[in-house]
């Protein structure tokens, strides 16, 4: 056993000398529970950085401390390759084909080379294969990609789930909530929201605070139902229609509901819940790294999910209980965007929040970038460990010195800018100054060799090797948990989620009779219902006759079919406005949403009916009667 391998204390590297520019002989041993006052660490590429913070989460696994990571460029999905007999065919399918070849070598080669410099890298710090195998058997290893199946998928867009009861009580954190969570789903959309200006901004909060006070989730497929019939008649003072008319809601209801309808969406909706408890343990209580890679997203897709996740991390903090020692780790590997000093991305609120409160709960958050620039500082104030490493300009220096005066004065402890600028400048590879304000001063370090390999960031393709037993496993519980569902037909193919309807159209419900038997479901068709009076008269006779129908007419995809159409009796049925929440929906055709197609059907029906409705007329020569 090293003299490293302490509970509560993390085997980050040795000292390092200035002035000799030696590694020492004495270890780096962070208190874990310094995390909980959180930590920013900053370095250009090549300095190191990654290599440092995959340390620090592996440190973290093998005290039984779970992570959960956000990862924005694939780096993290690294800490899969962790081989515990560091042998040649272990490394060789990760081996990038280029970069053996740059070398002169073949794969195999390659990879015996670098199972070798793994090897002796790792006894060069006083480890080996015993503690690779350590981390892997303290820790589960998940890749989950929300929006794609390359890893275990996540459900992001199913629903907003309402946030726990603590924080709906929190008047001023409650309403962050629903601020974050709406400019999250605008971004998506494409629409850049001012929350005190925008009409959508304005009008989807309300429908949001509406449902979350009473506790209630919304999928956005309530979400756009309730655009269209908000459960409120005023916003402010000002009528609903005035405020946003109508029309121009349904416009929103559609742009939404395409998103949902997109067939690139629909892996979004499937996986497990965003549940941060099921991230952090398996179900049988082991901790886990959970990493969230979103670097196959768009821009505002990983803005959307980060701001997803970060909301749900603060709902799951509210609900712990207190305590000073470390529970978790939230990891972001790459900040730039989320965190900006001027700009106020949907991102940022709930991360201000999370560095403010998330400490007492026994949360540690942990942001790295290569941007320092496009840090907010301020925010940062009363972050306690910066782990500052190589910089690229005088200007990104500059900063970084500016936000850890300022952490400083905030902790209450001393700051002599001109020796820091002084080692920040001569800093190498692997080389870091920690500044820990439960310390008594700063110290320079070189970082440890990471038991993980480092082989850059992962494709999609090495995320579904690595990830294909979790995937079939997740599928597997998943379905276990979940009722057999019977194939439809393709012709009775019905879809989840309820049509949209523009405004102009009445849409009603027919209900059933009877109760559902085993193996069957409940799904609506699209029907077009005609109440009709229809007048029989004939000059020169006494016949004026009224008669009242009404018809059900299929709506097909050439239209409504009067043809088709059956006759019912009105007085039975007593229309519905919404339908059973578990019904199912046919297909809709394109046409039904179209006003002008109503008039059509209409001069259809008038047509149809003065074809086929006829009367007898009963004549009697002899008695020059009629009837």
């Amino acid at each position: 056993m090293q003299e490293f391998e302490k509970l509560g204390a993390f085997y980050l590297g040795k000292t390092f000398d200035h002035d000799t520019q030696d590694v020492t002989d004495e270890t780096i041993l962070y208190d874990a529970k310094d995390l909980t006052t959180h930590a920013v660490c900053v370095g250009m590429t090549g300095s190191g950085k990654t290599g440092l913070c995959l340390s620090l989460l592996e440190e973290a696994a093998i005290d039984g401390i779970p992570t959960l990571a956000i990862d924005p460029k694939g780096d993290l999905g690294n800490l899969l390759l962790t081989f515990p007999n560091l042998a040649p065919k272990d490394f060789e399918p990760w081996i990038d084909p280029g970069e053996a070849t740059r070398k002169g070598n073949t794969v195999p080669e390659h990879a015996k080379k670098v199972s070798a410099l793994w090897k002796n890298g790792l006894a060069s710090w006083g480890q080996d294969g015993k503690r690779i195998k350590k981390f892997r058997d303290a820790v589960d290893l998940t890749i989950f990609t929300p929006g794609s199946n390359a890893g275990v998928p996540i459900s992001i867009l199913k629903s907003f789930n309402a946030p726990s009861e603590a924080v709906r009580e929190d008047g001023d954190l409650f309403r962050d909530r629903v601020k974050a969570s709406v400019s999250g789903l605008l971004a998506l959309l494409g629409i850049d929201a001012d929350p005190l200006q925008s009409r959508e901004h304005i009008l989807l909060s309300n429908i949001v605070q509406a449902a979350w006070t009473e506790g209630k989730d919304l999928d956005l497929a309530s979400l756009i139902r309730e655009i269209q019939a908000p459960p409120f008649d005023r916003i402010g003072v000002m009528d609903l229609d005035s405020f946003y008319p109508s029309k121009d809601r349904f416009a929103l209801a559609m742009t939404l509901n395409n998103l949902l309808a997109s067939p690139g969406f629909a892996s979004w909706m499937e996986g497990q819940p965003l549940d941060i408890q099921q991230l952090l343990w398996t179900p049988e209580g082991k901790p886990r790294i959970a990493i969230l890679s979103i670097a196959h997203l768009s821009e505002s897709e990983r803005m959307f999910v980060v701001t997803l996740i970060l909301n749900e991390m603060l709902s799951w903090v509210r609900s712990q209980a207190g305590t000073t020692s470390l529970r978790a780790l939230l990891y972001m590997d790459e900040v730039f965007g989320y965190f900006p000093p001027t700009k106020n991305p949907p991102s940022k609120t709930p991360m201000l929040t999370l560095l403010k409160q998330a400490r007492a709960f026994g949360l540690g958050v942990v942001l790295a970038t290569q941007n320092p620039v496009d840090l907010d500082y301020k925010g940062l104030s009363n972050t306690g460990t910066w782990f500052l490493g190589r910089l690229q300009t005088e200007r990104d220096k500059m900063r970084v010195l500016d936000g850890l005066e300022g952490a400083s004065a905030a902790a209450g402890a001393g700051f002599d800018r001109s020796k820091m600028e002084s080692i920040l400048s001569g800093l190498k590879s692997r080389v870091f100054l920690l500044n820990n304000v439960h310390e008594n001063e700063p110290v320079l370090f070189h970082t440890r060799w990471v038991l993980s390999y480092l082989r850059g960031p992962l494709t999609r393709q090495h995320i579904q090797k690595l990830m294909k037993g979790k995937v079939k496993e997740a599928a597997a519980t998943q379905a276990a948990g979940a009722p057999k569902a019977v194939k439809a037909k393709a012709k009775d193919k019905a879809a989840a989620s309820r049509p949209v309807l523009p405004p102009e159209i009445e849409e009603k419900f027919i209900p059933r009779t009877g109760a559902l038997r085993d193996g069957e479901e409940m799904v609506y068709r699209p029907q077009l219902m005609a109440d009709t009076r229809l007048h029989f008269t004939k000059a020169g006779t006494d016949l004026d006759h009224w008669y009242e129908e009404t018809l059900l007419a299929p709506i097909e995809e050439t239209g409504a079919s009067w043809e088709a159409s059956t006759k019912v009796d009105a007085t039975n049925i007593e229309l519905e406005d919404e339908p059973e929440e578990r019904g199912s929906f046919g297909p809709l055709p394109g046409a039904a949403l179209k006003k002008r197609s109503y008039s059509t059907w209409e001069k259809k029906l008038k047509s149809y009916l003065y074809r086929e409705r006829t009367k007898s007329l009963w004549k009697c020569k002899a008695l020059k009667e009629n009837s």
